[in-house]
C-alpha cells in the first residue's frame, strides 16, 4: 500500500501546476478587462475653438468628442476647459485650479488635449513667448502626472513668412522635446472651408466641430492607450 500511494497521487501532482497556471491566466484576463473598461477622463483644454464659441449646448468640441468616443465603445468623460479669448499665458495661469476642479468631482485626468496659441497669433504676439508658455504648461502637466496630446495651430499667412515659420514650428518642436503626441493642426479640414466656419471665418460651426472630432479621434484613442 505504501508503494501504491505515490503512484495514485502522481496524476494529481502533474495537474496542480496546470490548474494554478490556468487560474492565474484567468485572473490576469479579468484584471485586463477591468482596466480596459475603466472609465477615462479627458480634459479639453484650450480657447474658444474648444469652448464652443456661439454654439448651443452639446455642439462644442467636448460634448461631440465624448459622444464620438462613446459611440466607439469607450467609457469616457470629456471635461470642457476651453475659455474664449485665452492666450497661452492665460492658459498657463489656470492649470492648477482647473485640475483642482476636476479632482473635486472625484475624477482623475487620463489625458489633456492642449489647444492654445491661436489668440497669441491673432494678436501678433511673440512666437517665442507663446512657445515658452506652452513649454511651461507641458512641464506642469508632466509634473502632475497628466498625459498630454498637443494640438497644433498654424499662423495666418497675412502675418508674413518669418512670423509664420516661427509660429508654425512651435508645436513640432515642443512635442519632440517633451515626448508627447502631436496632432499637427487642430483646425485641419475646417480652416477656410465654406460652411464649416461661422461668419467670422475663424470659429467652427457644429458641422465644423464634427470634422475636427472625426479627424482627431484616432490620435485621442492612441494617446489614451500610451
Amino acid at each position: 500500500m505504501d508503494q501504491a500511494a505515490p503512484r495514485y497521487g502522481e496524476p494529481r501532482t502533474l495537474y496542480q501546476p496546470a490548474l494554478r497556471l490556468a487560474a492565474l491566466l484567468l485572473a490576469a484576463a479579468t484584471m485586463s478587462q477591468a482596466a480596459i473598461a475603466a472609465p477615462k477622463t479627458i480634459i479639453a483644454y484650450g480657447d474658444s475653438l474648444m469652448a464652443g464659441y456661439k454654439l448651443r449646448p452639446g455642439e462644442g468640441f467636448a460634448p461631440q468628442l465624448e459622444a464620438a468616443m462613446k459611440g466607439r465603445g469607450h467609457a469616457v468623460t470629456v471635461i470642457p476647459a476651453g475659455v474664449s479669448g485665452d492666450t497661452t499665458s492665460q492658459g498657463k495661469a489656470r492649470i492648477d485650479w482647473v485640475l483642482a476642479g476636476v479632482k473635486a468631482k472625484g475624477l482623475k485626468p487620463d489625458l489633456v488635449i492642449l489647444e492654445l496659441g491661436a489668440n497669441d497669433m491673432l494678436r501678433g504676439q511673440s512666437p517665442a513667448a507663446a512657445k515658452a508658455n506652452l513649454d511651461a504648461m507641458l512641464i506642469r502637466f508632466k509634473t502632475l502626472g497628466v498625459p498630454v496630446l498637443l494640438a497644433g495651430m498654424r499662423a495666418s499667412p497675412n502675418l508674413g513668412a518669418p512670423y509664420t515659420r516661427s509660429f508654425d514650428a512651435i508645436y513640432p518642436a515642443l512635442a519632440k522635446a517633451h515626448g508627447v503626441p502631436l496632432y499637427p493642426f487642430f483646425m485641419d479640414g475646417v480652416a477656410a472651408v465654406p460652411g464649416l466656419q461661422l461668419g467670422d471665418g475663424m470659429h467652427p460651426t457644429p458641422a465644423g466641430v464634427a470634422v475636427i472630432v472625426r479627424r482627431i479621434l484616432p490620435s485621442v484613442e492612441k494617446a489614451l492607450g500610451r
